[in-house]
């Protein structure tokens, strides 16, 4: 029977317990991302339903919360045993996640630069999409909401994209108070209003185009966020840069430099 024991002690108890502090806040942020994914879920009776899942058409972003939760619960706990009982194999198995994990993000990355035209179609797809799944799920309906309030921009290349909606569709088939309006995400806040103003896109679109931007934005949300990026492009690669190299370089350290300093053992 082998076993493997490091032949010198290269790696601080301060270091241990410093990249074990760090996982156990990473597992504990998994846990909560659980959490709440599967308390959401248990509001809208998924739980009891899975099939509501795959009957949404547009994207549920409970989903996202749990797929993130489960890949931080896994990849902290792998982290925090590892480094707890300097266990190279969990380590190793770690590393190796955030490392693919960073070249992943870099690719995706490299390839919505090179293929713009392409990336920016898709995203008009999954916006319109959305759009007209906007109030079969709260969750969606409220994201979409924050959206077009944090860049004050409506639908997808305009307000004319709700008409994607059946609530909100202008034509004469529609019999809903919402038809040829907007959701109230698009309204111009009036700061003399305390009180949020759900009814402000009623009918608004019922009146000639050169009157919208007096109550609506008319800005589509994907010109925004195109004129968002360029503003902002050197501090949001700065930013991924570093923090990218920093968790590659600090959580592989470990287990790769001691893994080269063991001995086998004979009983």
């Amino acid at each position: 029977m082998h076993y493997y024991r490091y032949s010198n002690a290269e790696v601080s108890c301060w270091y241990k317990y410093l990249l074990f502090s760090y996982n156990i806040v990473f597992w504990l942020a998994g846990v909560v991302f659980l959490a709440v994914g599967l308390w959401a879920w248990s509001e809208k009776g998924v739980l009891s339903d899975l099939t509501k899942v795959t009957r949404l058409h547009g994207v549920d972003p409970v989903v996202l919360v749990l797929i993130v939760g489960v890949v931080m619960f896994t990849l902290g706990f792998a982290g925090c045993v590892g480094a707890l009982r300097e266990n190279i194999c969990l380590l190793k198995f770690f590393c190796g996640a955030i490392v693919l994990i960073f070249f992943l993000e870099l690719a995706v990355a490299m390839l919505a630069f090179l293929f713009q035209d392409w990336v920016r179609d898709r995203f008009r797809e999954f916006f319109e999409i959305n759009i007209k799944s906007y109030r079969d799920d709260i969750d969606l309906q409220n994201l979409i909401d924050s959206l077009q309030k944090a860049n004050q921009c409506c639908g997808a290349y305009g307000p004319e994209d709700w008409d994607l909606n059946v609530y909100f569709n202008c034509s004469g088939e529609s019999y809903s108070r919402e038809k040829c309006g907007v959701p109230f995400s698009c309204c111009v806040p009036d700061p003399a209003q305390k009180v949020v103003n759900t009814q402000c896109g009623y009918d608004v679109r019922t009146m000639t185009k050169n009157k919208w931007d007096e109550s609506i934005f008319t800005k589509g949300c994907i010109p925004a966020l195109e004129g968002w990026l360029p503003r902002n492009i050197y501090i949001v690669a700065g930013i991924f840069i570093a923090i990218s190299l920093l968790q590659v370089s600090t959580r592989c350290h470990w287990p790769l430099h001691k893994a080269g300093g063991k001995d086998p053992v004979g009983h």
